[in-house]
Formats: structure tokens, sequence, C-alpha cells
């Protein structure tokens, strides 16, 4: 760590879109900075949230990679931390910003992460929708906000945001530490394992997007 801050160079290596690169440079810090800005602020909605903490899970395995060592112990409060605090600052905002501040964005994902959290917690109401959207990238960003948007009281927030970030954070780390702990030399499978937890995180979106287009299709038709 004091390698990093004296050394500009790595800061220039660091990549915010590659969960092993962020590890390597902040260590469990990190994971509690990053969960912090993609579940509570708007400009977080890029960051690798499930690959970063599947990775962590993973480099907790004594000699299970050659990355970066963690300490569970460190991962798995900072995890529950960024989780937990991210969303209830994100709450706040949107609490106090109100709905303009999440259309002022262009970006046609966060919009679109904008409805299907509206989806949400239409069809499932205020419980299961804050729960469901911890495994949803994007989705997750902005249903914290929009949740202070809707006027969720407070309480029935603040527990639903606690069981599902608990729920995700700690699950998805120790699914990750699981896997490392049962598979001997999964350093050489580490790239396909992140890649498919990449695809895994995103495959709601995708077939939200399907089912989006096939809806507007059939509404057109008729």
């Amino acid at each position: 760590m004091l390698q990093f801050l004296a050394d500009p160079a790595v800061h220039l290596a660091v990549n915010p879109l590659d969960a092993s690169s962020l590890l390597a440079a902040f260590g469990a810090l990190g994971i509690a900075v990053v969960l912090f800005a993609e579940t509570g602020l708007l400009v977080g909605f890029f960051l690798p949230g499930d690959s970063l903490l599947f990775t962590a899970g993973l480099l907790c395995v004594p000699g299970a990679t050659k990355g970066p060592q963690l300490e569970l112990w460190q991962v798995l409060p900072a995890a529950l931390v960024g989780a937990l605090a991210g969303a209830q600052v994100g709450y706040v905002i949107g609490r106090r910003g109100g709905r303009a501040l999440l259309r002022r964005t262009k970006r046609k994902s966060l919009l679109e992460g904008v409805e299907r959290a509206e989806e949400l917690l239409a069809k499932y109401g205020h419980g299961k929708a804050i729960v469901l959207a911890r495994f949803i990238p994007v989705v997750r960003t902005v249903l914290n906000p929009l949740c202070g948007v809707l006027e969720v009281p407070v309480r029935s927030f603040t527990f639903w945001q606690v069981a599902g970030g608990a729920l995700w954070s700690v699950g998805v780390v120790l699914a990750g530490y699981a896997l490392g702990s049962s598979i001997p030399s999964i350093d050489q499978y580490l790239l396909p394992i992140i890649g498919l937890v990449v695809v895994v995180s995103v495959l709601p979106i995708v077939l939200e997007v399907f089912r989006a287009r096939k809806a507007r299709r059939h509404g057109g038709d008729a």
C-alpha cells in the first residue's frame, strides 16, 4: 500500500474496470470504496462490483493464485460496509435530489436502469425488488436513489437494503472463496472464471433488453 502511494506510476497502471487491478492496488479498502460508489453514486454504475467481490474471495484462499493475498476477515467487513453505506447514501441523494437527478444524465444504460428499477418495484414490491436489484448491474446503482425519489419508508428501505446487501456482498465473496478452496491451481482458470462471472452478472440486463424489445414489437403490431 505504501509502495502504491509512493510510486505515481502505479496510479496510472490501475484499471478501474479490472477487478484484479483494483484489488492489487487498494486491497480490502478498494472493495469498500468501489462498492460504495457503485451502489450509492450514479457515476459508479460502470464499476465491476460482482467480479470484484468474487475475485476478492478467490484471493483470500492462501496460495490459490499468484495475485495479491487478501484476508477474509478484512474483505467481508469491507464489502459489507461499502455495499450498505453506499445504498443508504444513494437513498438520501434520491430523497433530496428528486427524479430530475436521475434523468439529468444522457447515458442510455442509466436511463434503462431507471426504467427496469421502476418495473421491479411495481412488479415485486419494495422488499423483494430491493433485494433482487443487488444482483443486477446498473439497476443496483439506480434503485437506491429511486427509492428515495418514490419516498419508500426509511425503515422499510433500510431493512431490505441491509438484507439484500449482506446476501449479495458476503455471498459472492464466499462463493469465490469456496471455489478457490475446492479447485487446485485455480490460478490458471482465473480469467475464464472472472469472465463467466461478468457474463452471468450482465445476463439479466441482456434478457430484459430482449424482453422489452419483444414487448414493443408486439405492441406495435397491435
